[in-house]
């Protein structure tokens, strides 16, 4: 059996970093080899050296319903079987439409495409074309994808690695109404994650997305939400739901494709049928809704009510009582963050017995159905040993 090792040795010479993303390099935790994932059942993950961890990262977020979950799987299977892709339109992503535009308060009308990246760039390109103007402001610690315009001062992975690039955004601090004030005249649009999960977890002050709404009114700039992490997460409806204020653009990820790579953008309808083929503004993709995450997305998007939300809650709060003690916790939903002085080290203790957090204190935890009781509490006691 190849081990993680020379797994790493190997992708050192043949891919940047060894890596395909940042984040899941392990240096910042003072790691050698990132974990090379060999099989995932419900909250575990098992690496290629058999290590079996219980799971928090959940492929950063995807994976309400926890990994192969049996429903996910056969749906895709079963599409797979009838083709993997067409390059032509396909019934499943006028359904899988649909679940969007019925869940999400704010969307009339969605594009689907394959990554956050290339959702968050269009929606901004978009705001671009309908306001005529060219300067946005957003959030310092907030990620929205490695386009250019989103990566100074960015959240997530950008910050572990202490890596700075140039952008065009206008960029302020999360929940400053006053610094938005200031900087939003002459602004296409404000984008913000409703609630920041590339900074960990960090919900919005009460009367923030609710004053953003009014400067952007006020200004004529748009709001656009980036629920890429938040989206089916913090409720079915994304964090529009939860706080009741509604965005001009949603940007959507993650679970909305089932754990394949799919992402959406949608919005009021005189704003999205600006886009090709419609209208004026650009933007193709030849693997844009692929029939195999169209299926995934639909098979879990339809399985998300009430009682799946009501069960995530109650999971997260014996979460909450059980880790607040140990440093400053912050949860929205069925993510939360940690706050800890050395992460590092804790994030270290707890591989050691089996219990995998994300690589970067600036990454949420993820609940799923697939954790119990019983992991929530294994969880709590590995981090009460660390603090003993």
């Amino acid at each position: 059996m190849t081990t993680a090792t020379e797994l790493y040795a190997r992708a050192l010479g043949l891919i940047p970093g060894g890596v395909n993303s940042p984040v899941r390099a392990m240096k910042a935790m003072g790691l050698g080899a990132p974990i090379f994932a060999a099989r995932g059942d419900g909250a575990y993950l098992e690496d290629v050296d058999g290590h079996r961890y219980l799971d928090w990262v959940l492929s950063w977020g995807p994976l309400i319903f926890g990994h192969a979950d049996p429903e996910t799987v056969e749906a895709v299977v079963a599409a797979a079987r009838r083709g993997t892709t067409f390059g032509t339109a396909t019934e499943a992503e006028v359904e899988l439409a649909a679940e969007i535009v019925d869940a999400v308060p704010s969307v009339e009308m969605v594009r689907l495409v394959s990554s956050g990246t290339e959702a968050a760039m269009t929606a901004l390109r978009l705001a671009r074309a309908a306001t005529g103007r060219e300067p946005f402001v957003r959030f310092r610690g907030g990620y929205h994808g490695h386009a250019d315009p989103f990566l100074s001062e960015a959240g997530s992975g950008v910050r572990t690695l202490g890596i700075e690039a140039g952008g065009e955004g206008r960029v302020v601090d999360f929940n400053d109404l006053d610094g938005v004030e200031r900087a939003i005249d002459g602004a296409a649009c404000v984008f913000v994650e409703p609630v920041a999960g590339n900074m960990g977890v960090v919900p919005p002050a009460p009367g923030f997305l609710e004053g953003l709404r009014r400067l952007c009114d006020e200004s004529g700039a748009l709001l656009v939400f980036d629920e890429v992490i938040t989206g089916f997460r913090v409720a079915r409806g994304g964090a529009q739901e939860r706080y009741r204020v509604l965005p001009d653009l949603t940007v959507l990820g993650k679970i909305v494709g089932g754990g394949l790579p799919l992402a959406a953008f949608g919005g009021r309808a005189d704003l999205m049928e600006r886009l090709a083929p419609a209208g004026d503004v650009y933007q193709a993709g030849t693997l844009s809704g692929n029939p195999l995450a169209t299926a995934a997305g639909l098979s879990v998007v339809r399985r998300l009510t009430s009682d799946v939300y009501d069960e995530l809650e109650r999971k997260g709060e014996r979460l909450d009582r059980g880790l607040t003690p140990f440093g400053r916790f912050e949860r929205v939903g069925a993510m939360a963050t940690l706050f800890v002085d050395d992460y590092p080290a804790v994030f270290r203790h707890l591989l050691e017995r089996g219990i995998y957090l994300a690589p970067s204190q600036n990454e949420a935890m993820f609940l799923s159905t697939a954790h119990g009781d019983e992991e929530i509490d294994r969880t709590i006691q590995a981090v009460a040993d660390f603090f003993a």
